[in-house]
Parts: C-alpha cells; structure tokens; sequence
C-alpha cells in the first residue's frame, strides 16, 4: 500500500474530526469510496485509517467531559467557599450532577439522626409529589446499602435487583417517578455517612465507572458544604451567647438617682396631661432602652396575662412586658425591648410607669364614652341607610377623625362562651361593646353593638389584607375582655359616603364569615371569605368565579394560551390518574417524560407546594370550573 493512498484515506477522517461528527458518519468515507469504484489499495487505507480516526474523536470527546466535568467541580467549590445558603448550594450540586450525567433525575437524602431515618433534601426533574416527601428508614432501599458499606452501588434496573431491601413505601414512590436505573454514591463526613446522592433514568440504563467516580466528587462537595454550614451555624450561636454575655456584663451607674427622677418626670407628665406615648418615651430615655406601648392585642398574650395577674413586668424572650391594667380589664402593656438583664430597680420603674399609664387611660375612657356613643350612632345610620347626604355623612366622620373615603371593612363579632345567667351575659356583651368603641377609636373607626354582638368599620391599611384587620381585631377584643371573641370581615368596601348601602352589604358578608368559623369549630379566631378558599365563593357577596380561577391557575392558562401548549390537560390528566406519572403518561398517549417536563413546567408557574392536599383540592375546583365557564368547543 503506498503512502500516498494512506494520506489520501486519512483526509475524510481528519474532516469529521474538524466538525465533531457523530460516529456513524466515520463509515460514510468507505462506503462512499466502494461506489465510486475507488481501487482496493485505497478502500484498504479507509478501512486502517477509520479505527486511528474513531480513537482520537473518543480521546477527544473524553477531553471535552473531562473539561466540562472540571469546570463544574470548580464553579461547586467556588460556590462552597462563598456559602451563604446551603440550600442553594446544594440544589447547584444536584443540577450540575444531573447535567454531566445526563441523567433524568438527580436527588440528594440526608441521615435524620433524631428521628431515626433518612429524608429527601434535594430534588432535581422530580415531578412526583409521593417521591418527593419520601421519609425511609436506616438502611431500607438502594440508599440503605450504600449507607451500610460506604460504597457507590449501582443498580440497572431497581424493581429486578434484590441486593437492598425493597419496602412499599420506597417501591411506590419510585414506581410513580417511573425510575428504573439508579446510581448512590454515600455522603461522607469523616467515617459517618450522612446521606446518600443519586442520579437516576426513567429507562435502563449502564453508568460508566468514570461516572460513577463524578458523582462521588459531587458528593465529597455536597458533604464538605452540609459540614461547613454546621461549623457556620456553631460559630454564630457561640458569637451571639458572647453577645448576650457582655450585655450583662456591662453595668449601669447612677441607678439610684434615676429612680428618683423617675418619681419627678412621671408626676410632670400627668400634670400637663400627658399620653401614654409620653410615659413611653420618658421611660425609655430613663432605662436607656426603647419602651413602646403595645395594645392588649399586639403584646404577647401569655406574658401579657401573667403579668397582669401577678401585678409585677414579666420577662418574655428578651423583652419585659408589664400590663396596663384596670378593674380586671387589660387595657395594654408597656413592652422595653432588648433588655433581658433589668435590674430590680428598674424593673419597678417599669412598673410603676405601667400604673400611671393605667391612670392616664382611665382619666380618658370617661371622655370617650360620649365619643364612642356618637360612633355608634353614625355607624347605625350607615348600616341602616338613613341618612344618604355625602356632605353630612362626611362632616360627622371627620368630627370622629374618621375618613369615609378611605378604604375600611366591616367586622362582625360575637362573644363565645355563654354567661350563666341573663345579668351576666348582659355584661359581657357590655365589656365587648366597650372594647370594641376603644378599638374603634384608636384606629380611626366606628363601632356600635348590633344582633347580639358588635360590628365594626375599621379603616385598611396599605400593608394589610381582610383577614389581618379581622385576627387583629379577634385577639385584641379577647384579650380585652377574657374571653373568644370570632370576628367575620367583609372584603374591602369603599365610597362609604357616596353609597351607604354598601356598608349594609358588606356587614351580611362578613356575618356569613362569622357564622362560617363558628359552624367549623373556630371560636375566638379572624377571618375573611378569602380565607376559605373556595369556599370564599360562597360566602362572598359577588361570587368571583373568575377571580378564583384565575388566582388558582391562571399562570398555566396564560401560559397554554401564548405557547399553545397542553398543560391544562396534562394536569386534568396527572388528577385523574391518582397524580402518577406513570399513569399519566398511558393516559396522554406520551412519553412519561414529556409528562415530566410537562409537570416541572406547572411546578415553576404554580409554586413548589402546587401538590399540597390544600392546593391540589383548589387546582382541581379551578380546573373543572374553568372547563364549566369555557365556551364550547365547535
């Protein structure tokens, strides 16, 4: 053979070489040759030259992985020595790892020492929910042997292999992610294992040894991350008892003398009729610390009561909480902040702050009471639609230093607990009337006492919702009068001056709400028809069916609609077959990982928890009644 013929037979090789040409295209040079009629002496250098071409393209592939895996380990480590959150770094680790293996799914378990067994931590291409929150226990499953032995283990097909112990619980969830070649590599922190990180397909599959050996590099990383984590969260508990230590190291003079001045500053303010947001600030300029006054429904409920029962501030987490109290009756607390080394004096000045506050409430509240009566009387001439002048309606709530054209909601609540006897239960329902005209005042509202319980109109702030006003309002009114109070809201209602009949509407709302958490056994709690999901549907008064279906799933409507895709139908389907990909897939006529993709697509547009019980049930609701409202199809 001459060497001419050998460089000529090399030249088509070298050009696939130049284009990465899969390995198929390296028989074309000598089939190509065979029809054209080429002699043998050159068909024979084709046939020598293609094995020498096959192997350089296989060393440079192997290169070209190589690199890619090198880079990835890289860019891991490089993400470990920034740690700022172990979940990001280990969902990194588990992409990546799916990535180079080009694996299906990627998924990374911890050892749950405490209770015993190992848990999901990581998942990546996982689209079954059951999958997902598997718990195991020690040493059941694949997991459970490469736990034992510290080595990889790699099985091509899971439901044939019997080496590891099969359980039910890890059978049926394997089976509804549709996984059948799995590789383990264990997590290793000195001689424990911690977990286990697998790769895995959906079909059979054979992972390669150098494979195997990357995975066991991400998991080397995954484990120095979960170990540098551990040492991050050691070291910022030893800095904040450090903290707390030197705080009460530090000691404050002249506490005699400010216990003097206490006496001095204190009697000034009741003298030219201070408030107490004044005692407040007076206070925390004498303890040198921040004192605030706290309404009974903000202050923590358990120190609140304690101290009110024991006449003496309470310490509650790192914060001294003394009650502002009258006949019985918590009116508030005053709340110092950030000090948990108070010395007994100024524990004293913290109380006896409390009381002139109590004094200075009381001084007030008779002035109040005429107020409160004139609310109510507005608050009745709204609810009943007498009086339609917007100027009159106005100028009345302005004198209360209320705002009509503010946006409210309307409260309905009910005192729980039956007193035993007419007289008693006539004075409770007086004590919530009375709390709620406070309330009422202090939040430039109106309230009145009607069918057997209280309504409110309380003004909506920028940051809140219904539901907020309505638990804030449930537990200061409980707190208030010692008993549950259940408090329905009404959705926000606006132009109150222009339509009263609009705060005649909303009151049925949210007397339909109070009713609704009595029926379902929630006394002393707030809600509003949003909080009941689906069940908002009826017990709001315009019914928003489209509203509900587009909060539920309206991004996978959207989405169907500007792609022209099928994931609505492919979450009708994924319901329909007990939520199994499996399943699913027979039912679409597809691959089960179109299904995957498909359902990985409704997780990033519904949010992970679109597979909770709670979520699923709304989806469903909003599934069928978009079918129901959708024109039909000719």
């Amino acid at each position: 053979m001459s060497s001419d013929h050998v460089q000529v037979a090399e030249m088509p090789f070298l050009e696939l070489l130049a284009r990465g040409a899969s390995a198929d295209a390296y028989e074309q040079p000598e089939l190509l040759a065979r029809a054209e009629g080429r002699p043998a002496e050159w068909i024979a250098a084709l046939r020598q030259a293609k094995p020498l071409a096959l192997r350089v393209r296989a060393e440079l592939e192997g290169r070209r992985r190589r690199e890619a895996e090198l880079s990835a380990l890289f860019e891991t480590a490089h993400d470990l020595a920034g740690l700022r959150d172990l979940d990001a770094v280990l969902q990194a680790i588990v992409q990546r790892a799916r990535s180079l293996l080009g694996t299906d799914v990627a998924y990374l378990s911890l050892n749950d020492t405490e209770r015993g067994d190992t848990y999901m931590r990581v998942t990546e291409g996982s689209v079954a929910a059951r999958f997902q929150q598997l718990r195991l226990g020690m040493g059941e499953g694949l997991g459970g042997l490469v736990a034992q032995t510290a080595r990889p283990y790699v099985t091509d097909d899971y439901f044939k292999d019997d080496r590891f112990q099969h359980t039910l619980t890890i059978d049926a969830g394997v089976r509804d992610e549709g996984l059948v070649a799995i590789l383990g590599v264990p997590l290793t922190l000195g001689h424990h294992v911690i977990g286990v990180l697998f790769a895995a397909d959906r079909r059979a599959r054979v992972f390669e040894r150098e494979q195997i050996a990357l995975l066991g590099s991400f998991a080397a990383l995954a484990a120095a991350a979960i170990d540098t984590a551990n040492l991050l969260a050691e070291t910022r508990s030893a800095l904040a008892g450090l903290e707390r230590a030197n705080e009460i190291i530090r000691d404050r003079s002249g506490v005699i003398e400010r216990a003097s001045d206490v006496h001095d500053r204190l009697a000034e303010l009741v003298l030219r009729g201070g408030g107490v947001h004044d005692v407040a600030a007076a206070v925390s300029e004498i303890l040198d610390g921040t004192v605030e006054f706290a309404e009974a429904a903000a202050a923590p409920a358990g120190a609140l009561e304690k101290s009110g029962a024991q006449g003496h501030a309470v310490l509650h987490e790192d914060d001294w909480i003394a009650a502002v109290a009258a006949g019985g009756e918590l009116l508030g607390a005053l709340v110092l902040r950030g000090h948990p080394g108070l010395d007994p004096v100024d524990q004293r000045t913290l109380e006896r702050a409390a009381m002139v506050t109590s004094l200075l409430l009381l001084a007030r509240r008779s002035a109040a009471e005429a107020e409160q009566r004139v609310r109510g009387e507005l608050l009745d001439d709204l609810l009943d639609a007498r009086d339609r002048d917007p100027r009159l309606l106005r100028e009345r709530a302005a004198r209360l230093h209320a705002d009509l054209d503010a946006l409210h909601v309307v409260l309905a609540a009910r005192l729980e607990g039956g007193a035993a006897g007419a007289d008693q239960e006539a004075d409770a329902r007086r004590r919530l009337a009375a709390a709620a005209s406070h309330l009422a005042a202090t939040r430039h509202g109106l309230a009145a006492a009607r069918d057997g319980g209280t309504v409110l109109l309380l003004p909506l702030g920028p940051a809140d919702t219904a539901t907020d006003v309505a638990r804030r309002a449930a537990r200061h009114l409980g707190t208030a009068v010692h008993a549950p109070v259940t408090v329905g809201a009404s959705a926000p209602a606006e132009d109150l001056a222009t339509r009263p009949e609009t705060v005649a509407t909303a009151y049925a709302e949210a007397r339909r709400c109070l009713e609704a958490l009595r029926v379902l056994g929630r006394f002393g709690d707030g809600a509003a028809a949003e909080d009941f999901g689906f069940l908002g549907l009826l017990l709001a008064g315009d019914r928003d069916i489209p509203g509900f279906v587009d909060r539920t799933i309206g991004e996978v409507v959207a989405y169907d609609r500007r792609r022209g895709t099928e994931l609505l139908r492919t979450l009708d389907a994924y319901f329909a077959c007990g939520m199994s990909p499996a399943r699913t897939k027979d039912e679409l006529h597809v691959h089960v990982n179109t299904v995957a993709q498909r359902l990985e697509r409704v997780g990033r547009l519904l949010g992970d928890d679109w597979q909770s019980p709670a979520r699923a049930l709304e989806i469903q609701l909003a599934l069928r009644l978009h079918r129901l409202s959708a024109p039909e199809q000719r």
